[in-house]
């Protein structure tokens, strides 16, 4: 493998950065050197550079490192990412985290379609807007997004928390299961068995704490969130909700 690599001087090797110049280096010898990492790996911290809108960047990452990727990504950028940190300086395209087991995705500018999609852990962070579908079939993953989303977001989202601090496109939570979606703007319309309910206490304290895990918490009145959830009428099927399957 020919990965040009760079480490900055350190006495202590396990906070030097790895620095990779996507200019010079491969993608595939970039992912396939992340995927060698083990969990006692002391290259902890890697600078990416130059990625240019590339796709699968960092994907399947299963170690506890940090990588910060400096310029935007293409598609499904830190998909499958396990216990990673990953940052993103730039905006990223379709399926940013899709299937996200645990760790930190942090997307500084915009996402593309189905950010976080199928998610099952971790936290997923976007500083700018989200496009349709963010959150599609969601099983557990925690998304906030600062900026609004597009239509279809949480479409048969099953589990995890949506939180946005914008607003929602159309059709938001349609087919619709357990998962909990937080909106402090407007929302266009609400999909098929989805409704508004009621904020109680529980859901504002878990709604603090997803803001504060996100670094979000002083930022925002929590009061100004409405809460969505499930109608569970598509649970099981009725011949009187034919028109919504």
């Amino acid at each position: 493998m020919n990965l040009s690599v760079s480490r900055a001087a350190s006495t202590a090797p396990s906070s030097a950065p790895t620095f990779v110049d996507l200019a010079t280096s491969s993608l595939r010898e970039l992912n396939s050197a992340l995927h060698k990492l083990g969990a006692d790996t002391n290259q902890t911290y890697w600078k990416i550079a130059n990625p240019a809108g590339r796709h699968a960047v960092v994907a399947g990452l299963d170690a506890p490192i940090t990588v910060e990727i400096d310029g935007p990504v293409g598609y499904y950028c830190a998909g499958m990412n396990k216990q990673a940190s990953v940052i993103v300086n730039g905006n990223a395209g379709v399926g940013v985290a899709e299937n996200m087991m645990s760790g930190f995705v942090h997307v500084k500018g915009d996402a593309s379609q189905a950010a976080g999609a199928t998610g099952i852990g971790g936290l997923l962070l976007i500083d700018g807007n989200a496009a349709a579908r963010c959150g599609i079939s969601m099983k557990g993953i925690d998304i906030v997004v600062r900026g609004s989303i597009g239509h279809m977001s949480a479409f048969m989202a099953q589990a995890g928390t949506l939180t946005v601090l914008g607003d929602a496109g159309e059709a938001l939570g349609d087919s619709l299961y357990e998962a909990k979606l937080f909106v402090r703007g407007s929302v266009a319309s609400l999909g098929a068995d989805c409704i508004e309910k009621e904020m109680r206490e529980e859901h504002k304290t878990l709604l603090a704490l997803k803001l504060k895990e996100a670094g979000l918490l002083g930022e925002v009145d929590i009061s100004e969130f409405r809460r969505y959830g499930s109608a569970r009428t598509l649970y099981h099927f009725h011949v009187d909700n034919v028109s919504s399957y």
